[in-house]
């Protein structure tokens, strides 16, 4: 049997909780997990694109167990009343070649996501930050203002959406976090002023020009989510130029960040290497930085290690997804029933 983890179990197993509680305990296991990087098993997840979105698979692996996600992209499904993105996941024994767990990730996908962006913007942003701009309040947006407010002390978010309900439904859904001033601005340009950190998360699979340089202020940090497949930006090219930019696997934001629209000598630095202190995110309070974050599969990895080691027994059930034989090789026996074998046998 294996472990399963539904959307209802683990809206069960949030509210059993505190969502900055978990985003913080999720902070830290992705922190310990990219502090061992050397032990990974890394490749660029695996994309199949269409005129209307992307689904992928992202593999990893540590030696002891392995993951995947399944996770597609199709921002025009929200007019259709479904989820841009959804996702499900596998942790395995790499011993056995046994599935764990099987868990939603839709839910879990939101929270790793916010973790690791705060996770980056700790090392990066100037530590008196205190303003963010949240350009783009769709599915993900609450997340993020609640992990930037409650574990890196965010006072005020500016939000602007291209959508106004998107917006309006933020600011319902943060009202049970009254110390967080929330501020709608007209347009990305009003959002941004005054910001010491700058948030995109916007869903449209284009090459979009969200944040110009002319926007820029000495010592902001720009944490670039959206930016998550070929063919889809969110930052004018001058931006990258004037900023120092981390990313999270540089052969795979090559292909999918912000990092596609430079050259190949363009300089980056991987996550990794600065929670590992082998190289600086941010040398002098003036300089503006980027964190190009396009989603890396140790993530993944890190969330699902994560609901295997916390979610308990109440908030989980088991699937027989893998059979149990007491004779492994006789997988026939398990496929027919006794009677219709002999049948086939006398036949």
């Amino acid at each position: 049997m294996v472990k399963y983890i539904g959307t209802h179990d683990i809206q069960a197993f949030i509210a059993s909780q505190s969502l900055p509680t978990i985003l913080g305990q999720l902070m830290q296991t992705i922190r310990d997990d990219y502090l061992r990087w050397p032990q990974f098993d890394k490749t660029a997840r695996v994309a199949s694109h269409s005129r209307l979105g992307v689904i992928e698979l992202m593999p990893i692996s540590d030696g002891r167990l392995y993951s995947f996600k399944y996770v597609n992209g199709h921002p025009a499904n929200t007019a259709q009343g479904l989820l841009t993105v959804t996702a499900f996941g596998v942790l395995a024994n790499v011993d056995d070649g046994y599935p764990r767990l099987l868990s939603e990730l839709t839910v879990t996908t939101a929270l790793r996501t916010a973790a690791t962006s705060v996770l980056a913007a700790s090392h990066m942003a100037r530590p008196e930050a205190r303003v963010m701009a949240l350009i783009g309040n769709g599915a993900q947006g609450e997340f993020q203002a609640i992990a930037f407010h409650t574990l890196l002390g965010i006072e005020e978010i500016r939000l602007f959406d291209t959508d106004p309900a998107a917006t309006d439904k933020l600011v319902r859904n943060l009202r049970g976090y009254p110390r967080l001033r929330l501020v709608r601005a007209t347009s990305v340009a009003e959002a941004v002023r005054g910001a010491d950190i700058v948030t995109t998360v916007t869903a449209d699979k284009r090459r979009a020009v969200i944040i110009t340089p002319d926007m820029l202020a000495p010592g902001m940090h720009l944490n670039a989510v959206g930016g998550d497949c070929p063919g889809k930006t969110e930052l004018h090219r001058g931006v990258m130029e004037a900023a120092r930019v981390v990313v999270e696997f540089e052969p795979q934001s090559r292909i999918e960040g912000e990092l596609q629209q430079m050259p190949a000598d363009f300089t980056v630095t991987e996550l990794w290497q600065v929670l590992a202190g082998q190289a600086s995110a941010r040398d002098d309070p003036a300089e503006v930085t980027v964190f190009d974050s396009v989603g890396f599969a140790l993530e993944d990895f890190s969330a699902l290690r994560y609901l295997d080691e916390h979610v308990d027994a109440r908030f989980t059930r088991e699937i027989d997804l893998v059979p149990h034989l007491e004779d492994p090789k006789n997988l026939y026996g398990l496929a027919v029933s006794p009677g219709a074998w002999k049948e086939q046998a006398n036949a």
